[in-house]
C-alpha cells in the first residue's frame, strides 16, 4: 500500500508534497495523462530516475508467439503486447555542467498536481546541485482532449540566488530500457527493442523519429518543436540519431531572469500509410499545435473539460476522500476513452503496460455504463470498436464450430490473445456484456442511428452464439454447458446464472432490434423462424436454484462444492491465484470476484427482494476479492439490501483501489474498471440508479457520514441533476426535454421549469453478512 502522507486530500486535484522514490512507479501510473490516442505515465520531465517510463499510442502493439508445453486445436498462436513508444516527455537539465537529478545534491522542494478541472500535470522543484548552485523548476503537462494527436510541456528554469549556466535537452527517445516485469501474471511481456528506424531528421528547433515494429509491422511518427522566452545570450542546437532526437538550449541566467520553454509533441501511426504519410501526417499535427500555442492549447483542453464536469460532476459531502476520489476516477476514465475514437479501452487505459495492454469484458460491464450516462460519444465509440473488430469475431467463433461472433477475451486488435482458456476464451459472458452495453446506450441516449448501424449486427451475431453454444435439454430447460463466468475461480462450469442470465436479456433484445429495424434484419438473413428460437431459448433458460440452501447457486452444482478453508489461508497467501494452483480453487466454494452478486446487480428482475438477501448473505461469506472488479459491485448490492455501512465501506475500497495501491500492482497502470467502480458505487449503489422498461429509475439510500450526494448524467437528451440528502431526494433537468423516471417505485416526470422532490424509503435488513477471515473491507480512515 501507498502508506506515506505525501497526497493531500482536496476536491480537486492529487497533490503530492515531497517525492518517496520507493513508490514512484504508483505515482507514475496516478499522475498519467492521456487522452485515450497518446498515453504519457507521470514520469518526472528529466526521464531519471523513473520507475516504468511509458508513452503510449492507443492500438500500437507488438505481436509475440504464445508458447504451449501442449497445443490444442483452436489455441491462439500470437499474441499482443503494448510496447512504449516514442517518449516525447524529456527535458535534462544542466546547471552549470552538472545534470539535474533528484537523487544527487539537495531537494529542498518537490510537489506535483494533478489538476482534474484543468487536466494539467503541475510539477514545481526547488533543488540545489552538488556544486551549490541552486535552481527553481516549474513544468505543467497536458495530453490535448482537443488536438487529438498532441501532448505539450511548458518547462521554466530560474536561478534561486546565483547566477548560473544552465543547458536544457530536450529529447525525443525511442526504444528505452525497461525494468523486467516480474512474475506477476496481471502484468506484462518483456519486449526488448521493439522498434525499428525508418527515419530522423532535425532541423532548427525541430526534431522527428519514424520507427516500425518488427512483427506486427505498425508504422509510428513522433516529432517535436518548441518555443523559446530566453536571454539575448542564448544558443539552440539541434541533432538526430535512428533512436534519438536533440535540440539543446544553453543560457546564463543571472538572478531574475528565467529560461522558458515550450515543447509541443506530436505523434501519428498506421498499420497501412506510407512513411511519406506518416510524416505528413505528424508535421501537420505539429504545425497546428505550434499555430494554437501553449496558451491556445492550455485554454480549449479547459473548455473541453468544463463541459465534461457540467455533465459529469458528483459531489459528495461528509467524506472528503470519496469526493476525490470519484472526480480523479472519473477524469482517468475521461482520459482512457475521450478520444480513443475506433480503438479499445484497454483495462490499464494508457497508464501502464499491465495485462499487456489488452482489453477485457470490464470495459462493457464497467466502463461503458459511466461513460453512457456522462459521456455518451466515447460510449458510442468503445462499441463501434467492438462492431469493427466483428469479422474477426465471426471467423473465431467459425473456427470454434459455433455460430455468431465469439468476441476475444483479452485484445488488442481484435484477435484472441488469452493462453489460458479456462479462464480466458471459455468465458463467453463477454458477448452478453457487449450486448448489455448496447442495450443500455440505446435506452439512455435514444440513438436510433446507431441502432441501426451498429447495434442491431451486434444484436444479432452475440444472439446467434447463445443458440449455437447452448441446447434444450431433455425437459426443455436451455443450458449453456462449459462455461467460464466472471469468477475467474470457478471455471468451465454448468449454467452459471450471469452467463445464462445475460444470455437470456441478449437473446430477447435481439428478437425485438430485429423487429424495430426490419430493413436491417433482412440484411442479416433474420426470419421469423430465428427470431422465434431466440424467444424459446430465452423463455426456457434454465437458472439453477439449491432448494436446500435457499440461495442460488453461482453455476449448477457449485453449493455441492467443498467450503475454501479461510480459517487457515493467512492474509500474506491472497490473492489465491498466486499462492494455489489453479485445480484446486476450481474444485471449492471460493470467489475471486462478484460473480452471481453481479448477475443481481445487472439482471435484477429475475431475483425476489428475498432471494437477493440470501444471496448475497451467502455469497459474502465465499468472496475474496481478490480482483479489483469486485468491491463496486458488492457495494451496489450492499446497498439494495439495506446494508449501508457495508456499501460504505466497498464504496471506499473501490475509490481507494489505486490511490491507496490496494492490489498492490498500480506500478503497472490504473485500474480502470475499479475507477469505473467508484461511480457504480455511488450512482446505481447509493443513488439505486437502474435503467427499467420506461426509462430510468432510483431508490436512493446515504449511510451515515455521507450528508449529502448530488449527481449529474444524461438521459435522452437532458441533462437531470439529482441531489440527495439522508431524509429526500430532488430531480432537475438542467437543460433538454422533461424526463419521467422513478423514485423508489413512484412515477415523477421532471422539467427544466419544474423540479420534484421525494422522501427516500428505508428498507429493513437482516444480520450483517460475514466475510471471509482478513477480507472483511477495511475501517475508514481520517483524510489527510
Amino acid at each position: 500500500m501507498i502508506t506515506h502522507p505525501a497526497y493531500t486530500t482536496e476536491p480537486w486535484c492529487l497533490r503530492e508534497i515531497g517525492l518517496d522514490l520507493d513508490v514512484l512507479a504508483q505515482s507514475e501510473s496516478l499522475f498519467a495523462l492521456s487522452n485515450g490516442h497518446i498515453g504519457w505515465r507521470g514520469n518526472l520531465d528529466e526521464g531519471e530516475p523513473h520507475g516504468l517510463p511509458g508513452s503510449y499510442l492507443n492500438g500500437v502493439f507488438e505481436a509475440r508467439p504464445l508458447p504451449y508445453a501442449e497445443a490444442g486445436y483452436g489455441y491462439p498462436e500470437a499474441g499482443q503486447t503494448v510496447i512504449d513508444v516514442t517518449n516525447g516527455k524529456v527535458i535534462r537539465l544542466l546547471v552549470d555542467d552538472q545534470p539535474f537529478d533528484v537523487r544527487y545534491g539537495q531537494l529542498v522542494a518537490h510537489e506535483r498536481v494533478l489538476d482534474f478541472r484543468t487536466g494539467m500535470l503541475h510539477r514545481e522543484v526547488e533543488w540545489v546541485s552538488p556544486g551549490g548552485q541552486g535552481v527553481r523548476v516549474r513544468s505543467a503537462r497536458l495530453v490535448s482532449l482537443v488536438q487529438r494527436s498532441v501532448a505539450a510541456i511548458c518547462y521554466e528554469v530560474e536561478p534561486l540566488n546565483t547566477a548560473v549556466r544552465v543547458v536544457l535537452q530536450s529529447e525525443l527517445v525511442a526504444n528505452e530500457s525497461l525494468p523486467p516485469s516480474g512474475g506477476d501474471p496481471r502484468g506484462t511481456a518483456a519486449l526488448n527493442t521493439p522498434l525499428l528506424s525508418e527515419a530522423h531528421d532535425c532541423t532548427g528547433t525541430r526534431a522527428l523519429l519514424v520507427h516500425r515494429t518488427t512483427v506486427s509491422g505498425l508504422r509510428l511518427g513522433a516529432a517535436m518543436d518548441h518555443h523559446l522566452e530566453a536571454p539575448p545570450s542564448v544558443q539552440v542546437s539541434s541533432e538526430s540519431f535512428p533512436d534519438l532526437g536533440r535540440v539543446a538550449i544553453t543560457a546564463s541566467l543571472e538572478p531574475g531572469q528565467r529560461l522558458r520553454l515550450v515543447k509541443f509533441v506530436a505523434y501519428g501511426w498506421s498499420a497501412i500509410r506510407s512513411q511519406p504519410a506518416v510524416v505528413d501526417q505528424v508535421a501537420a499535427a505539429l504545425t497546428t499545435a505550434v499555430q494554437t500555442g501553449w496558451e491556445g492549447l492550455v485554454a480549449e483542453h479547459r473548455s473541453y473539460l468544463d463541459d465534461f464536469w457540467a455533465r459529469a460532476d458528483v459531489e459528495v459531502e461528509g467524506d472528503e476522500r470519496i469526493q476525490q476520489a470519484v472526480r480523479f476516477s472519473l477524469f482517468h476514465i475521461l482520459q482512457a476513452s475521450a478520444r480513443a475514437e475506433g480503438r479499445a479501452i484497454a483495462a490499464k487505459g494508457l497508464t501502464g503496460p499491465g495485462y499487456d495492454g489488452h482489453a477485457f469484458w470490464d470495459t462493457e460491464t464497467f466502463v461503458l455504463p459511466v461513460l453512457t450516462y456522462t459521456a455518451p460519444r466515447a460510449a458510442a465509440d468503445a462499441l463501434r470498436w467492438r462492431y469493427s473488430i466483428l469479422p474477426k469475431a465471426l471467423k473465431r467463433a467459425t473456427q470454434l464450430g459455433l455460430k455468431g461472433a465469439v468476441f476475444p477475451w483479452r485484445t488488442i486488435a481484435g484477435h484472441e490473445c488469452s493462453a489460458y482458456w479456462p479462464a480466458g476464451s471459455a468465458a463467453f459472458h463477454l458477448g452478453a456484456d457487449i450486448a448489455d452495453a448496447v442495450v443500455r446506450y440505446v435506452h439512455v441516449t435514444g440513438d436510433e442511428a446507431f441502432e441501426r448501424d451498429t447495434g442491431v449486427e451486434l444484436l444479432t451475431q452475440t444472439a446467434r452464439l447463445w443458440c449455437s453454444l447452448g441446447h434444450h435439454d431433455s425437459a426443455g430447460r436451455f443450458r449453456i454447458d462449459g462455461v467460464t463466468g466472471p469468477d475467474e475461480y470457478s471455471a468451465v462450469a454448468d449454467n452459471n446464472i450471469y452467463t445464462n442470465l445475460m444470455a437470456q436479456h441478449n437473446l430477447v433484445a435481439a428478437a425485438e432490434v430485429a423487429q424495430r429495424q426490419p430493413d436491417r434484419a433482412q440484411v442479416l438473413g433474420i426470419d421469423a423462424v430465428e427470431i422465434a428460437a431466440w424467444r424459446a431459448a430465452a423463455r426456457s433458460m434454465m437458472i439453477p436454484y439449491d432448494h436446500d440452501l435457499g440461495v442460488h447457486p453461482q453455476a449448477e452444482g457449485f453449493t455441492s462444492h467443498q467450503i475454501w478453508d479461510f480459517e487457515a489461508t493467512t492474509d500474506a497467501q491472497y490473492p489465491l491465484l498466486l499462492h494455489f494452483p489453479y485445480f484446486d480453487l476450481y474444485r471449492k466454494q471460493v470467489v475471486k470476484q462478484a460473480d452471481l452478486v453481479l448477475a443481481m446487480h445487472l439482471r435484477g428482475r429475475a431475483f425476489t427482494a428475498a432471494q437477493k438477501a440470501r444471496n448475497f448473505a451467502y455469497y459474502e461469506a465465499l468472496t475474496v476479492r481478490d480482483s479489483s472488479l469486485s468491491a463496486c459491485t458488492q457495494a451496489v448490492m450492499a446497498a439494495e439490501t439495506g446494508h449501508l455501512e457495508l456499501a460504505y465501506y466497498y464504496l471506499t475500497e473501490a475509490a481507494l483501489m489505486d490511490l491507496d495501491d490496494l492490489e498492490h500492482n498500480t506500478r503497472d497502470g490504473l485500474h480502470v474498471a475499479s475507477l469505473a467502480g467508484t461511480w457504480i458505487a455511488l450512482v446505481p449503489g447509493l443513488a439505486g440508479l437502474r435503467e427499467h422498461d420506461a426509462g430510468i429509475a432510483f431508490a436512493p439510500r446515504l449511510p451515515a457520514g455521507i450528508t449529502r450526494l448530488a449527481i449529474s448524467i444524461c438521459v435522452q437528451g437532458s441533462r437531470l441533476a439529482v441531489e440527495i440528502t439522508p431524509t429526500g431526494t430532488t430531480y432537475r433537468v438542467l437543460n433538454g426535454p422533461p424526463l419521467t423516471l422513478l423514485h423508489h417505485g413512484q412515477r415523477l416526470t421532471v422539467s427544466s421549469t419544474s423540479p420534484a422532490s421525494a422522501p427516500n424509503e428505508e428498507i429493513a435488513n437482516g444480520p450483517a453478512p460475514t466475510q471471509p477471515r482478513n477480507r472483511a473491507p477495511q475501517p475508514h480512515r481520517e483524510a489527510r
